[in-house]
């Protein structure tokens, strides 16, 4: 493979690596201030674990040979020792990785102030292994996902990169794991304050400049024909996003804040990943507005329905997911309901959308529940109040002493 294809693959490695760190800002600085090493914990947690667990067997089982396989054969490669020498091969593997690592990170924060680390790291492993890994297979390794044009004779499902296999994932895992664990101790609309604003800046910034190499990384097996198209979708979508975010906030709470536009931004990013390279700039645009300005309402839910989504997980990655995958089936290029295809396009889009939705929930739902009637997911009461950063890790965020 050409050298600038390779060099490629592994910066974009490295952006979407650096994601993961990333969200443990942004999650960091949303949380209590004796809560912010437990956050970024579950994100550094996850990105050791679910590493090793992808070189050992996720690879594997990520790429099937039949539409109808469950998942990959875990042991076919296990620790990738026939790839030992295939650069090319090699490099992928790590790419996948990445994808993996932040789709697991993503679900922590929704349990945030309140999880044993134990547990969810148990809950980390198990559930990359029966769900994301097999779902990763269905979407971008030859699954029935993947082959759904083939298999029915609709257009084939467009998810370019994720909105089903990473943020529809994501958030339905993590609204499984929020009814799991419960409220936190006084829930209700506007108790909770993000202790560092400066820090959920920074993570939504990291965000966005992996977020490149997130959704034009894959580029690299196709001679970088669609990355200018991928890029700037992912920078107008974004940006849009923020605007109709801030609206919406202005309308409804009377001020625009740092915290709403970095979480637009990430809206945007959302939205924009399954339809990065099938949409022409000015419908990026379009669906930048309606997901930002839709996933600022949308965060309003679990103070309506009752329950306790931390950091708004469902209402961003879970809605945002939706918002852009079905966006496809109106407005994809040459496919889409208003720009020269029919229905066909939008009813492959939410066949693939709500199967993930649901296979998501219901593992983490048992995956979950099994948890925390054994030994135990949510921290005592009393070790919530008085902090999770010292009962679970003996650790502060901020080491303050007087002169």
């Amino acid at each position: 493979m050409d050298t600038g294809n390779i060099a490629w693959a592994l910066t974009a490695t490295a952006l979407v690596l650096f994601m993961t760190p990333g969200v443990a800002f942004f999650y960091g600085g949303l949380v209590k201030a004796k809560s912010v090493v437990s956050m970024m914990m579950m994100s550094f947690g996850a990105l050791g674990l679910v590493s090793v667990l992808w070189i050992l067997y996720g690879f594997s089982m990520s790429a099937v040979e039949s539409p109808w396989a469950f998942a990959g054969n875990p042991f076919a490669d296990f620790g990738l020792s026939a790839l030992a020498t295939d650069n090319e091969g090699l490099v992928g593997a790590a790419y996948g990785a990445t994808f993996a690592i932040i789709t697991v990170a993503l679900i922590s924060g929704a349990i945030a102030d309140r999880a044993k680390f134990g547990a969810w790291m148990i809950f980390a492993g198990i559930w990359a292994t029966l769900v994301y890994f097999p779902v990763a297979a269905w979407v971008w390794g030859g699954g029935w996902i993947f082959s759904w044009g083939d298999l029915t004779g609709l257009p084939g499902v467009i998810d370019y990169a994720g909105g089903t296999a990473v943020h529809i994932n994501a958030g339905a895992a993590a609204l499984a794991l929020a009814l799991v664990l419960g409220k936190r101790i006084g829930f209700q609309k506007g108790i909770q304050k993000p202790h560092n604003v400066p820090l959920v800046m920074l993570g939504a910034a990291i965000l966005w400049f992996g977020w490149f190499g997130f959704n034009a990384g894959a580029e690299w097996l196709n001679d970088l024909q669609n990355t200018g198209l991928i890029v700037i979708n992912t920078l107008g979508a974004t940006a849009a996003a923020i605007i109709g975010w801030l609206i919406i906030e202005k309308i409804k709470d009377g001020k625009a804040t740092s915290v709403g536009a970095a979480s637009g931004a990430v809206a945007g990013l959302v939205a924009i990943t399954p339809a990065c390279a099938n949409l022409a700039p000015g419908w990026a645009l379009v669906l930048g507005v309606v997901a930002g300005a839709v996933c600022a309402l949308a965060i309003e839910l679990k103070f309506k329905m009752g329950f306790d989504d931390s950091l708004d997980v469902v209402g961003i990655h879970l809605v945002g997911g939706l918002i852009g995958t079905l966006y496809l089936g109106l407005f994809a290029i040459d496919t889409g309901l208003f720009t020269g295809g029919d229905l066909g396009q939008l009813a492959s889009q939410a066949v693939a959308a709500i199967a993930v939705l649901l296979y998501s929930f219901i593992g983490a739902l048992v995956i979950g529940f099994v948890i925390q009637k054994t030994i135990g997911f949510r921290i005592k009461n009393e070790d919530e109040v008085a902090g999770v950063d010292t009962t679970v890790h003996g650790e502060e965020g901020y080491a303050l002493v007087n002169d």
